[in-house]
């Protein structure tokens, strides 16, 4: 969803519709776009920020009261109250005291806030009622709303916040930010921090700009509308947020759609904290989270994005390091563009299903790096449903027990696969561990590990040569592949022990004899985890390897 203007008169809203029409659109995938246009549409459009100067009502707050000359303001105390749509200018401070709104009729209530200071134990700012409210910082302003048992600011309407002042929102035990409809932000410089929930939408919430920096007791963003399917969604199209939360940092009873700006997460006290009882994740789903575009660092305890359902990703920068699994769904999870890379990890990336076919993907774990997991089948049963299928991009995994584990089969079929599986244990783990079939047709493919697969390898399809070193082999150690007329194929590096090596490309034939070496050093073209193809063969011959065949070496 691009932005939207933000605009006061008539030539400001051809100003910026010229601009939106000039700027450069930006790269990104579809999915999040297209899930958003799914769900229930914004209330926001550009007319909200078209007023006139003359028709705005001026508010000022004296501390202990208020003064206004329009039939549509009344003051009660330390209580202003709005009872009509119109456009409301408020200055000033208001101590132990609160601004309603309480209209009735259609139309919009325009809240520019233009340097105001209202604390309260209540909502410090309260839309009782309202056809639909903006809340509007105008540039250069500085605004406070403070609640020390209420929501600060509590909206039972649908409500935009936009301008280029800041807004800082406090509530020692309760939200920061509530609406009990859609919360759209434009725009500001946004600082929440909440007892509870920090920002919270129950139909939806959007963001489409702005700067945001929210500290939750409980959960960051957060749309929980449970009762109609197409509402309980986040949407983040550009701008920045900072979210950190005890809980979750980004919660979605539906969708977590993610197609532009910039997201840095925290959750339960970041990847070095055990996960306990309480849900305490990165970006979260009950249906769909959707990454695009933009940017995502995730530090959490719980997982980094979890979806009850699916995980899509089409675009984007996403980086996570977790105290549990990286990237899970319930389901699917989908990578055919954009970066994924899991730091820390118990499990890297998980799902009944795991498809790559194209962007990039790596993943440490100090489990499985990609786990294809199916809980109606026992760990050691072939799942027919579990599957990890690779078509393309790049994968490099480094997992303590297997690097790709699937419950039931494993098949690569294009990209570039690097694989790194236990450094310790063999047997029953490995780089390569499928209870069902392993198949390679096309790509490049490398697996280490003390076991380089448990699987058995593919008797048809894409070559492949396997070794076995008679002991295992340090950290650090190059191995070379290539021709016994000395062209060098492939070169790796290894960053832990490992014993077996498989390798698998187009320019391995079966049936015919290839040269393997170690030391040296490494050379050729770079294509991730170690690995290099092509190059400058050097190091010294240990064996020969029958390429469809296993065979062992020296020392």
């Amino acid at each position: 969803m691009p932005s939207i203007p933000r605009l006061v008169t008539p030539v400001a809203v051809a100003a910026a519709a010229l601009a939106l029409v000039s700027a450069p659109a930006q790269a990104a995938g579809t999915a999040a776009a297209t899930a958003l246009a799914a769900n229930q549409a914004s209330h926001d459009s550009a007319a909200d920020r078209v007023w006139n100067e003359s028709d705005v009502a001026a508010v000022t707050l004296t501390g202990s009261g208020a003064s206004s000359t329009s039939a549509n303001v009344t003051v009660s105390g330390t209580t202003v109250t709005i009872g009509a749509a119109g456009t409301y200018r408020f200055s000033g401070t208001l101590t132990n005291g609160q601004i309603v709104v309480n209209s009735t009729g259609d139309g919009i209530v325009r809240i520019l806030l233009n340097g105001v200071t209202v604390t309260n134990s209540a909502a410090a700012l309260n839309i009782v009622a309202a056809d639909e409210a903006l809340v509007y910082l105008p540039a250069g302003t500085t605004n406070r709303l403070t609640s020390s048992a209420g929501n600060a600011l509590d909206s039972a309407a649908d409500l935009t916040v936009d301008g280029t002042g800041s807004l800082a929102v406090a509530s020692t035990a309760a939200d920061g930010i509530n609406s009990s409809d859609g919360l759209v932000i434009d725009a500001g410089t946004i600082t929440v921090t909440a007892g509870d929930d920090a920002i919270r939408g129950k139909d939806y919430v959007i963001v489409n700009g702005g700067t945001i920096t929210a500290t939750a007791g409980g959960d960051g963003l957060k749309s929980d509308n449970a009762e109609d399917a197409t509402r309980g969604y986040v949407y983040l199209g550009a701008g920045t947020a900072g979210v950190t939360a005890t809980g979750d940092a980004i919660t979605a009873e539906t969708d977590v759609l993610l197609a532009g700006g910039a997201i840095t997460a925290k959750s339960g006290g970041g990847s070095t904290v055990t996960p306990g009882d309480t849900s305490a994740k990165g970006l979260k789903a009950g249906v769909l989270v959707a990454i695009s575009g933009g940017t995502a660092s995730v530090d959490a305890s719980d997982d980094g994005v979890h979806s009850d359902g699916a995980v899509t990703v089409d675009g984007g920068t996403t980086t996570v390091a977790t105290g549990d699994d990286g990237v899970h769904a319930e389901a699917a999870v989908t990578v055919s563009a954009g970066t994924v890379n899991v730091t820390k990890s118990y499990e890297g990336v998980e799902g009944l299903k795991v498809y790559v076919t194209g962007g990039s993907v790596s993943a440490t774990a100090s489990d499985d790096a990609f786990n294809a997991s199916d809980p109606a089948y026992g760990e050691m049963q072939n799942s027919p449903n579990a599957l990890i299928s690779i078509t393309g991009g790049t994968v490099v995994v480094s997992g303590g027990t297997d690097g790709l584990d699937s419950n039931g089969a494993l098949a690569i079929g294009g990209g570039t696969v690097v694989v790194s599986g236990s450094a310790t244990r063999g047997g029953g783990e490995g780089g390569l561990d499928s209870n069902g079939a392993l198949t390679i047709t096309g790509g490049t493919v490398l697996s280490t590990g003390i076991s380089a697969s448990t699987s058995t390898l593919p008797s048809s399809g894409q070559g492949w040569v396997s070794v076995t070193f008679s002991a295992n082999q340090a950290a650090g150690t190059i191995v070379h592949l290539a021709t016994t007329s000395g062209t060098q194929i492939a070169a790796y590096k290894s960053t832990k022990a490992f014993k077996g090596v498989v390798f698998s490309s187009s320019q391995i034939t079966r049936g015919t004899t290839y040269a393997v070496y170690t030391g040296g050093s490494v050379a050729g073209t770079a294509v991730g985890g170690g690995l290099y193809t092509g190059g400058t063969l050097s190091g010294t011959q240990v064996t020969t390897v029958t390429a469809g065949s296993q065979s062992s070496t020296r020392p």
